[in-house]
C-alpha cells in the first residue's frame, strides 16, 4: 500500500512538473519527444563548421558492416532536417547513409546576417558535403529543398548521382498566396498556412497556435528574406532545366495546393528522362504525411538498374 501511495504521489508531482511546461513550451516538449525518438531509431544529432558557420545536421547510417548509399536531403522553407523523420529510419533501413541538414538559418543551425537566397544555400550545401567528406550522392529536395537541389544538380552535377524533388520550388507558376502566409501573426494565419498544407489538416490546440505565432515572431526574418530572393526570379530554373545530365524522380501529391500538381508535370516536361510520381489524396507534405508511398517510389528509383528514364506512375495514398 505505502509503495502505491509513492508512485502515485511521484506520478503527481511529474504531472505538476509537465503540464505547465507542456503548456507554456509546447513546441520544446514536441522537439524533445520527436529528438529521443530518432535517437532510439538510430538518428544520430550531429554539428559541423561550413564557412565559419555552425551546421546542425541529421545523420543515420545501414546496419552495422555495410557503408551505405550516400543520400542527402534538403529541406524546404521554414522546415528542418527533422522534418524527414518519417523517412529517414527507413531510408537507411533500406541501405542508404543519410545526411540531413539544417540549412543556415533554419532549425539549429547558425542565422547569419546573410541574403538566404537559393544560390546561397546551395553553396551552404555543397560545401557541407565537403565538410562531412561526401565527394558524390544521391540528393533530394522538398519543396525549397528541392528547387536547390535542382540547381545543385545543374551546377554540380559531379556531386549529384541521382536526383529526386518533392513537391518542388524553382520554376514559375501564378501563386495564390502572399509572402505572409509563411510567417502568421495570428491563429488565423497558422490556421490557412496549415490548411494550404496539407489536405486533412490537424486541428492545433490554441496554446499550441500562440507559440508557433510567437516562434513566427522571433525566426520569421530568415524566411522572408528567402522568399525576396526567391520571387524575385534570379534563380528560377525554367530556362534551364533542359539540361539536366541527372537521372530525376519527381514525386507530388496530387492534392497539393501551395506548389500545384501542374508545377511538377512541368518540371517532369523540362527534365528530359525524368520519371513522376503522383501519390493520390496527399499534399505538400507527402514525405511527412505520405511516407510509405513516398518511400517506396523513392527507394524503386534509387535503386534501379539501369536507372529508370520516362513515365509517369500513381500511388495510392496509405
Amino acid at each position: 500500500m505505502k509503495l502505491a501511495l509513492r508512485v502515485l504521489a511521484g506520478f503527481l508531482i511529474l504531472a505538476l512538473i509537465v503540464w505547465p511546461v507542456m503548456f507554456l513550451k509546447p513546441l520544446w516538449v514536441a522537439d524533445q519527444e520527436l529528438r529521443f525518438r530518432l535517437w532510439r531509431e538510430g538518428v544520430e544529432s550531429k554539428y559541423v563548421e561550413v564557412d565559419g558557420y555552425k551546421m546542425h545536421y541529421l545523420e543515420a547510417r545501414p546496419a552495422k558492416g555495410t557503408a551505405g548509399t550516400p543520400l542527402l536531403l534538403v529541406h524546404g522553407l521554414g522546415a528542418r532536417a527533422e522534418d524527414w523523420s518519417a523517412m529517414i529510419p527507413a531510408l537507411a533501413a533500406k541501405g542508404f547513409h543519410v545526411y540531413a541538414p539544417d540549412l543556415l538559418g533554419y532549425g539549429r543551425s547558425d542565422r547569419p546576417d546573410v541574403s538566404y537566397s537559393i544560390g546561397m544555400e546551395e553553396t551552404a550545401v555543397t560545401e557541407f558535403m565537403k565538410a562531412v567528406g561526401l565527394t558524390r550522392a544521391d540528393v533530394g529536395g522538398w519543396s525549397m529543398g528541392g528547387w536547390i537541389a535542382m540547381k545543385m544538380a545543374l551546377d554540380h552535377p559531379e556531386l549529384v548521382d541521382r536526383l529526386v524533388v518533392y513537391d518542388s520550388a524553382g520554376i514559375y507558376f501564378p501563386p495564390t498566396f502572399g509572402p505572409d502566409l509563411f510567417v502568421p501573426a495570428d491563429a488565423a494565419g497558422v490556421h490557412r498556412l496549415v490548411t494550404i498544407l496539407s489536405p486533412h489538416p490537424h486541428q492545433v490546440p490554441d496554446f499550441v497556435t500562440k507559440a508557433l505565432v510567437r516562434k513566427f515572431a522571433e525566426n520569421g526574418w530568415v524566411i522572408n528574406r528567402s522568399m525576396a530572393e526567391m520571387t524575385n526570379g534570379k534563380d528560377l530554373l525554367d530556362f534551364r532545366l533542359h539540361g539536366m545530365q541527372r537521372p530525376t524522380l519527381i514525386v507530388w501529391g496530387s492534392k497539393d495546393d501551395l506548389i500545384p500538381l501542374a508545377t511538377g508535370k512541368k518540371i517532369h516536361e523540362l527534365i528530359p528522362g525524368s520519371v513522376l510520381n503522383v501519390v493520390e489524396g496527399c499534399g505538400h507534405l507527402a514525405p511527412l504525411e505520405c511516407s510509405k508511398p513516398v518511400l517506396e517510389g523513392t527507394v524503386d528509383f534509387l535503386r534501379a538498374e539501369p536507372a529508370m528514364q520516362g513515365g509517369e506512375r500513381v500511388f495510392p495514398a496509405e
